[in-house]
C-alpha cells in the first residue's frame, strides 16, 4: 500500500497530533505515524501524568477547537509561589510570588491531565478528513528522492510526502536516520512524577520548592488533587521508588509539608532521567524536528511541552506562508526560516534551565544567600515580577499566529 500526503509526521504523542491538526486546519494533507497503538493512547485511566500549559499554549489549543472539550478538566494556575529550603525545615522567608491579577490576560496557564489531552487530540484527528492516523506503525527507512520523502513502515506499507517532521521524542529515530547528532548531558537527577489527593483546597496555586537535591513542583489539578514533579538524585530516587505507597508518602511529606492537610496517592508513580539535549540542527533535506526531538530541557520551569507547542505553531506559520508565496513548503529556504526562528529561542531556554538547576540544586551557603536575595529582589520589583510572569505565560518573544489569541 502507498499513502501520499503533503506532510508526514512521525510521532503520535502530543506535539505530533497538535501539528497535524494545525496543518489540516491550514489546508495540508497530513499522515501521522505513531508507534503506539490507538487503544494505549486513548486509555481513560488516570496515571498521574499532567501538563502545565502556558497561556500561549492554551490559546493554540483554543484556536484548534480543542479547548471547549478540555476546559471542564483544566485547572487554572492563578498564582505561582517559588521558595528555597530543605526538606523538613520549611522554606526560606524569601519567596517569589506571581499573581495572575497583575497581568491583563488572565491565568498564566492551566494544568491538564494527560488522559484528557490525548483523548481530545485523538477525537479531533479522527474527525479530520485531511489526517491519516497510522497507529501501531514504526518507520524502517526514510529516503529523500527529489521533491518527495519516502517512508517504509514495518507493516510493509509506504508513505510519501513533500516534508517529513520528526515529533518522536529525545531518542528521535527520524533525526538519527537523517544523521543529525545531539549535544547534551545528564544531571544525575531523576524526576519522580505522581499525583496526590489532599484535604484542603489548593486555591489554584502552583508551588516550586527548591531543595539541594532538586526542585519539587506541586501543581494544582481539579478535584482537590495536585500533580507532583519531584527531582531527586538518581540514587535517592531509586530508593524512594522502591518503597511501598505508604513509605513513598512518608518520604514525600517532609518536602511537601502540611499546608494542604493529609495527602494520599492517586494514580501511578513513575520516573524519568533528567538531562539537557539539543539536536545539532533542527532541519535537514525535507525534514524538520519539533518538540523533544529537537530539544529536551530540565522540567524546572515546566516549559518542555510549551516549547514544543511553540515549535509547532512556528512551523505552521512558516509552511503556510511559504505556500502562499508559491514556494515549496519543504524547500530548504522555508525550513531555514523555521530553524532561524526556533533555534535561538530553544537554546536560550536550555541555557536558562541549566543555569537555574545548577544554581538551586546545591547546598552551597554563598549560593543559597545569593539566590535568596535574588528571589527577594525580583519579588520586590513589580516590573521585573510582571516580566517573569509574562515569560511563564509564554507571552514574550516572537509569538506565532496561533499563540496570539
Amino acid at each position: 500500500m502507498r499513502n501520499d500526503s503533503d506532510i508526514l509526521i512521525v510521532g503520535g504523542g502530543l506535539n505530533g497530533p497538535v501539528l497535524a491538526l494545525a496543518l489540516a486546519r491550514a489546508g495540508f494533507g497530513v499522515t501521522v505515524i505513531d508507534s503506539t497503538s490507538r487503544d494505549t493512547r486513548a486509555a481513560p485511566d488516570f496515571d498521574g501524568r499532567s501538563y502545565a500549559l502556558a497561556l500561549a499554549s492554551c490559546r493554540l489549543l483554543r484556536a484548534l477547537g480543542l479547548w471547549d472539550k478540555l476546559a471542564p478538566h483544566a485547572e487554572p494556575m492563578l498564582e505561582i509561589k517559588v521558595t528555597d529550603g530543605r526538606a523538613g525545615e520549611g522554606p526560606s522567608p524569601w519567596m517569589l510570588h506571581f499573581d495572575h491579577a497583575e497581568i491583563e490576560e488572565g491565568p498564566m496557564g492551566h494544568m491538564v491531565e494527560d488522559r484528557h489531552l490525548r483523548a481530545a487530540l485523538l477525537d479531533a484527528m479522527d474527525a479530520s478528513p485531511a489526517i491519516t492516523h497510522l497507529a501501531g506503525e514504526t518507520v524502517v527507512t526514510q529516503d529523500v528522492a527529489g521533491p518527495r520523502v519516502l517512508l517504509s513502515l514495518a507493516s510493509g506499507q509506504q508513505v510519501k510526502g513533500s516534508l517529513l517532521v520528526g515529533a518522536d521524542g529525545r531518542g528521535s529515530g527520524t533525526a538519527e536516520r537523517a544523521g543529525i547528532g545531539r549535544t547534551g548531558w545528564g544531571y544525575d537527577q531523576t524526576a519522580i512524577v505522581c499525583a496526590v489527593a489532599h484535604e484542603k483546597p489548593h486555591g489554584g496555586i502552583a508551588h516550586q520548592f527548591f531543595m539541594p537535591s532538586g526542585p519539587l513542583a506541586i501543581l494544582p489539578l481539579t478535584e482537590n488533587r495536585c500533580s507532583i514533579v519531584w527531582s531527586e538524585t538518581d540514587s535517592r530516587a531509586a530508593e524512594i521508588m522502591a518503597l511501598d505507597d505508604a513509605g513513598f508518602l512518608d518520604a514525600l511529606r517532609p518536602a511537601f509539608g502540611s499546608f494542604l492537610g493529609e495527602i494520599s496517592l492517586t494514580g501511578a508513580r513513575f520516573t524519568y532521567p533528567l538531562g539537557l539535549t539539543l539536536a545539532d540542527r533542527f532541519v535537514d533535506d525535507r525534514l524538520a524536528l519539533v518538540g523533544d526531538a529537537a530539544h529536551g530541557v530540565h522540567p524546572i520551569a515546566g516549559q518542555g511541552l510549551n516549547a514544543g507547542l511553540r515549535d509547532v505553531a512556528a512551523l505552521v506559520d512558516v509552511l503556510t506562508d511559504a505556500r502562499r508565496r508559491g514556494e515549496d513548503p519543504g524547500s530548504a529556504a522555508a525550513l531555514a526560516r523555521y530553524q532561524q526562528w526556533r533555534r535561538f529561542d530553544t537554546a536560550s531556554l536550555a541555557v536558562a534551565t541549566d543555569l537555574f538547576n545548577r544554581l538551586f540544586s546545591n547546598d552551597n551557603p554563598i549560593l543559597r544567600a545569593a539566590r535568596d536575595l535574588g528571589i527577594g529582589a525580583v519579588n520586590a520589583t513589580p516590573s521585573l515580577r510582571r516580566t517573569f510572569m509574562r515569560e511563564a505565560a509564554g507571552l514574550t518573544g516572537d509569538l506565532p499566529r496561533l499563540m496570539r489569541g
